[in-house]
């Protein structure tokens, strides 16, 4: 290569390699503000981030008041007619009577967290009426209707309650039982002097502390209440009833308990076992059983009691002895306490949505107003209906 050639190419890498500069000069420039518009095609809203919605609310509320309440409301009417014309019972006898039997059922579950309380009331009230013989002024046999009461019985149970473990929970229960109208000896003799129940004539009050065990099995809700204190009370405020007397000549205030016929209550110390099922069959609820059985004994009352007798026969003749000898009331001999046990079972069968089938049977012995076991069985149809919240 040429050394001209050289020189050349080295003089165009020297010159390439610096950096390169141009000069602009302007005349004149333009300063002035001019307006810019822009096309906007979206519409603006205020938007205020405290928002409050009372139909959200009151929605809201709604919810949690049906998720932490269960309710239950069902009423019932059931009753027969019968009637005869005068002769047809003259060949083949027969009486005309009429029975109606009115019922009323609540149950309210409350919950909240650990905490939840149950309320349950039913009422029962039924008449019968029929036709039965008396004498007239001048002696003379007459035969009248005559109402007479065959179910009278209201029952207010709530069971406050914190969740212990997974199905056990510690509490109390307080139950409460009377009647609504008033009681006579018979159909026949429904005079003042005949009076033997009326309103809180007699009440009973239990309450109990314990403990709670209830299954989690659906095919089996049983829920069984141990309570080792528990206080029983007898209630007779009406003063014509505790002096009245219809069995065997015994005194009302005898006949319920009571110390004597200035005591209106009587209060017993103790434990109480409770059992209580309550299940619905199929899937419709063509079936329901409940039952409740409840036992009392008052053993605390029972330790420190004076003259006391367990054996009946031997306490009867204490008692003409005490009353031949001045009838001292400190020196009155008593019986001893006995467990007290109550037995409730209702079977209801719906053939529709508002006919119903029901069997109810009740056992209660209570030895310090009856030596025997008290039953009870009623078999109606009728209409009842029946709301639920859930």
């Amino acid at each position: 290569m040429k050394r001209s050639h050289v020189l050349l190419a080295g003089f165009f890498l020297l010159f390439s390699s610096l950096p390169a500069a141009a000069q602009i000069s302007i005349d004149e420039v333009n300063a002035e503000p001019s307006d810019v518009k822009f096309h906007d095609e979206l519409k603006s809203t205020s938007v205020d981030v405290d928002y409050f919605s009372l139909a959200r609310y009151r929605a809201e509320r709604a919810a949690i008041r049906k998720e932490r309440n269960d309710l239950e409301i069902s009423a019932g009417l059931q009753g027969t007619l019968t009637s005869y014309n005068d002769p047809w019972i003259s060949v083949s006898g027969g009486d005309n009577s009429i029975a109606l039997v009115a019922s009323f059922n609540l149950r309210h579950l409350f919950k909240k967290n650990l905490f939840s309380i149950e309320t349950k009331a039913s009422a029962k009230l039924g008449y019968n009426r029929m036709k039965v013989e008396t004498t007239n002024a001048e002696n003379e046999p007459v035969s009248n209707g005559v109402w007479f009461k065959n179910q009278d019985e209201f029952v207010v149970w709530v069971n406050p309650a914190f969740k212990l473990a997974k199905n056990w929970s510690y509490g109390s229960t307080f139950q409460f039982r009377s009647q609504f109208v008033n009681g006579y000896k018979s159909r026949t003799e429904q005079e003042r002097e005949h009076l033997k129940s009326s309103f809180l004539s007699p009440g009973y009050l239990d309450i109990s502390l314990g403990l709670t065990y209830k299954s989690p099995l659906a095919k089996f809700p049983i829920a069984v209440n141990i309570s080792p204190v528990a206080l029983s009370a007898v209630f007779v405020e009406s003063s014509r009833i505790r002096s009245n007397s219809w069995d065997s000549n015994k005194p009302g205030w005898e006949s319920y308990g009571l110390a004597s016929e200035g005591k209106t209550s009587k209060y017993e110390g103790g434990s109480s076992v409770e059992i209580n099922f309550d299940r619905t069959f199929g899937k419709t609820g063509y079936l329901r059983y409940r039952t409740t059985l409840y036992t009392f004994y008052g053993w605390i009352t029972d330790v420190g009691q004076p003259h006391k007798y367990n054996d009946y026969n031997r306490y009867l003749d204490a008692v003409q002895t005490w009353e031949q000898n001045g009838s001292d009331p400190e020196l009155k001999p008593r019986l001893a306490i006995h467990p007290t046990v109550r037995w409730t079972n209702t079977v209801d069968i719906k053939a529709t949505k508002f006919l119903t089938t029901t069997l109810s049977f009740q056992l209660y012995y209570n030895r310090a107003q009856n030596l025997s076991v008290q039953t009870e069985t009623l078999l109606s149809v009728g209409l009842t209906y029946t709301f639920k919240n859930k």
